[in-house]
Formats: C-alpha cells, structure tokens, sequence
C-alpha cells in the first residue's frame, strides 16, 4: 500500500512538471519578449499582453467555482483534467502560427488565452487532490516538492528551447551559437515559435505518468441533477463565506499578493526587453536563473511549510517580494536607486538576475505554501470547490494588475514606472492575511 502510495504521489507532482512550461516558457522567458519583438513597441505589447491574460482570467474567475462544485458533486476530477488538457495542448500548439510578417496578434493571443484556461482549469483539480495523498503534517512537504520537481521540468525546457531552438534575431542561431535544430528556418522564427508545439508536445509525453498513477478515491458516477445541486451548493458555500472569517479572509489576501506575484511573472519577460534592451536568449538566461533559484526554495519552503506551517512563509514571501518590487523600479540603464551609472554599464543586468533569483525562489515557495493553507482553510467535503473559489480568488482581480501596469505606464510613459503597481498589491495581501487563523475556522484538514 505504501508502494502504491508513493507512486500516486510522483504521478500527482508529473502535473507540475509537465504544465510548468506553460509558464516558464510561454507566459514568461519566450514567447513573450517573442510577441515584444514582433510588435516593435514594449509598451504597446506590454498592454497587449496584459489584456490578453486579463481575458482569459475573466473566463476562469466566472468558471472556475462552478466547474470545482460540479466536480465535487457530480463526478470525478480525472475526466475534467482530461477535457482541460485539450484545451492545453491546442492553444500552446497553435502558437506556432505567429509568425514574423504574418503576425495576427488577436489570433495569437486567443489561442494563449485556451491554453492558460486549459492549464489553470486542469490546476484546479490536480490541486483538489493534494489532501488526499498524505496526512495533514505531510501536505505542505508534498506540495513544495511537487512545486520544485515542476520547476526542474520547467528548468530543463527552458534549457533545450535556448540550446537548440530559440535563435537571435540578429545571429539567426541559438544560445549555444546553433542553427535551430530540425532544419527550422531562423529567418521565418520557426526556432522561436517552436515554443508552442514543444510546449504542448512537453504536456503530453509527460502527463503519461499522471493518468497512468493517479487514481481518484471521490470518483462516483454523476448523480440526476448534478449541475443544479453543484450549483446550489455553491450558491450556499458564498453565503457561508462570511461565517467563516478565516477563509474569507486568506481568499481576499491571496487574492492580490498572487495577483501580484502574477503581474511579476507575465510582465518579467517584456519588461526586460524593453527596459534593458534583453533579446530572448538573454531573457531564457535569465529564467534559468529564477528557475533553479525557484526549485532549491520551493523544496526547502516545503520544509519550512511543514515545520512552522504556511501562513509565516507566506508572510516572509511576501515581504520579500515587496522590497523585489521596490528594487525593480528603482533600476534602469542608467541608474540603480537613483545613483548614476557609466554608460554600458553591466550592473542593471547583474541586478535584475538578482531579483530574477529572489522572483523564483519566493514564487515558488509562496504558491506551494498558498495551496497547502488551502487545505487548512477548505472543508474537506467540499475541497474541489475550495480550489475552485482559491482559482477565482485568484483571478476574480486578474485583471487589476495588468490593468494599473496598463494605466501606470500610459501615464508616465514608462515601463520601470508602469510596474509599481505590484508593490501595493502585495501589501494589500499582506495587510488582509491578518485575520487569517492558521488552522483555519475548523480543527484540521486532513486527508479522508
């Protein structure tokens, strides 16, 4: 039984590892500053982007409880991730279409917007599972390993798409000074916008593990009504939110500190192109670094989880990406907190891998940490509509970052300024985690 067991659990964290390039190299280190590229003007597909992103959030905040009570009473989670992995698959495929000269941005950032929506619906459920694969004292470990292992995945796709296909716009060839592998043409970009069929290749070979050791103990076969009674469920679940001050109050904070660290992770790439001039190999370079940074610490914040529970982690991340989010707007080309520097001066680089460094680490350990006080706050009853109201928690504001990144850089007509937003929201999160009871409003959430 403890054989099974540990093999369910490695099945559990291949979900992490096989949609983390999702994230690694499509939200963030590739195909955005690709998309900057293309449209020329940073500020333009800064908005761009964020527009897109904020669309798909929309989709997910209005879906997303409903589909995790539907879930918890009318079947069972495997078939809604296999229904979500399509989604995945198609639009990270798709991408592959935007190309240099034939560039259809509404296209291109409808099909990113099926695949994010794919990936954070498919979130949803996996995360559901997590109380059921060990006891209480256990999850936060289990939860930060498999955030770190999803890391390593995300490390070594990064790694083979800038030693053998991302080329340079200007050399034709890649990190390692190749041609892109397979005969793709560096001219057309093919190398670059290999992105979206290695990410949806990536996601299939690698879920293999998951749906082969992943077995869910709430399957049942879905019951006369399903949709009205999930529905009616969730209707009560919102009224009671107010009799239950602890998870009302850890959904509002997570709510804008992962709205926050979101805004960080899907404006990083475009950021550094424009600010600091980064082609995307430099950019990749620089996820490589966020990358290992975020699977050391988001192993060792799974200790920590388990030793002093989520809520202190979450707190310290917090303020760590905070004063992150000071430093970054106080660094350009031609000065780092206000103090000048020589011109071609290298030190805005060397800092920005820096806070790269600190992104990967506090990302990684504040999101693992996130979904195992989930499990503390959530009834165990009802846990896929728990994630499913964390999923809207999370995107009910998906919108406001990209949105004050949007108005604050119109405004100044500066990207280094147009990203402060994120420092108040972080603070905001940090402020409502407050009245967060680190056991919750219950006595445990443990696995049934």
């Amino acid at each position: 039984m403890a054989r099974v067991s540990r093999r369910r659990i490695w099945g559990w964290f291949f979900f992490d590892w096989a949609s983390q390039p999702y994230n690694t190299l499509l939200l963030t280190f590739i195909f955005a500053p690709y998309v900057k590229e293309l449209m020329g003007d940073g500020s333009a597909a800064q908005a761009a982007w964020g527009f897109g992103i904020a669309a798909a959030g929309i989709a997910i905040a209005l879906l997303a409880p409903i589909l995790g009570a539907l879930a918890d009473t009318g079947g069972n989670r495997l078939r809604w991730i296999w229904g979500f992995s399509a989604l995945y698959v198609t639009g990270a495929a798709m991408l592959w279409f935007a190309a240099p000269g034939d560039f259809n941005l509404l296209a291109t950032l409808f099909f990113f917007a099926i695949g994010l929506v794919g990936m954070e619906f498919a979130t949803i459920f996996t995360n559901a599972m997590l109380p059921d694969l060990g006891p209480r004292d256990q999850i936060g470990r289990i939860s930060g390993n498999g955030w770190a292992f999803g890391y390593v995945g995300g490390l070594i796709s990064l790694v083979l798409m800038l030693g053998f296909f991302a080329e340079s716009a200007t050399t034709g060839t890649t990190f390692l000074g190749l041609p892109p592998a397979f005969g793709l043409d560096p001219a057309m970009r093919e190398g670059t916008r290999f992105v979206g069929p290695l990410t949806a290749i990536w996601y299939v070979v690698f879920m293999v593990p998951f749906f082969l050791w992943v077995r869910d103990p709430r399957s049942q076969p879905s019951p006369p009504g399903a949709v009205k009674r999930a529905l009616t469920d969730l209707r009560g679940t919102l009224k009671r939110l107010p009799r239950t001050p602890s998870l009302f109050a850890f959904l509002a904070s997570s709510m804008f500190y992962r709205d926050a660290l979101n805004g960080m992770y899907a404006f990083g790439g475009i950021y550094a192109a424009g600010v600091l001039g980064w082609s995307v190999v430099d950019t990749g370079v620089f996820g490589i670094i966020a990358i290992i940074s975020g699977a050391l610490f988001a192993w060792l914040g799974g200790k920590a989880d388990a030793r002093f529970g989520p809520k202190p982690v979450i707190t310290v991340c917090i303020l760590v990406l905070t004063a992150v989010g000071i430093g970054i707007v106080s660094v350009d080309r031609t000065a780092l907190f206000g103090i000048p520097l020589a011109e071609g001066s290298r030190i805005p680089d060397y800092a920005f891998w820096l806070f790269g460094a600190i992104i990967g680490a506090a990302g990684g350990v504040i999101q693992a940490a996130s979904r195992t006080m989930m499990c503390t706050q959530a009834n165990p009853k009802r846990i896929t509509e728990a994630f499913g109201l964390y999923a809207l928690s999370g995107k009910a504001t998906s919108f406001l970052a990209p949105l004050l990144i949007g108005v604050a850089t119109a405004v100044s007509g500066s990207q280094r300024i147009g990203v402060s937003p994120v420092i108040f929201l972080f603070l905001l999160g940090l402020l409502l985690l407050r009245w967060v009871q680190p056991d919750g409003d219950r006595a445990e959430c443990s696995a049934p």
